[in-house]
């Protein structure tokens, strides 16, 4: 940045922390396991596949040959990524006749993907 000129954020000026003395204090982090949760839940969110998945299951329970026709993509790569949506607290699974169905444990979750999609839309 040029001297003399302010840096600008929606328009209003931003004080330089480096150049005023300024300090930023330290932001109060969650403890370790929670931070470590926190990773693996992002870990298990992070394949495009498991994406679509939570997604659809957005308006409830489905059975994996629901889910194999929505996603156009094989049974048993959906139930590999069904795994580990199910080792992570993603989705739970319980057996309806002869089939297993799967739903979301926790709307937040729904929500964490709906906003990275959004975001990623954005671009």
């Amino acid at each position: 940045m040029a001297p003399g000129s302010q840096r600008t954020v929606g328009g209003e000026p931003v004080a330089d922390v480096h150049e005023s003395g300024l300090h930023a204090a330290p932001v109060p982090l969650p403890s370790a396991p929670v931070m470590s949760a926190a990773g693996d839940l992002l870990r298990a969110l992070s394949a495009p596949l498991r994406i679509a998945i939570v997604l659809q299951l957005k308006d409830g329970p489905r059975c994996v040959h629901e889910l194999v026709d929505a996603l156009g993509v094989t049974q048993p790569l959906v139930s590999q990524h069904l795994k580990v949506l199910k080792s992570s607290g993603v989705v739970s699974s319980h057996r309806q006749g002869r089939e297993m169905r799967y739903e979301l444990l926790d709307e937040h979750l729904l929500s964490i993907v709906e906003a990275a999609v959004d975001h990623a839309g954005e671009g």
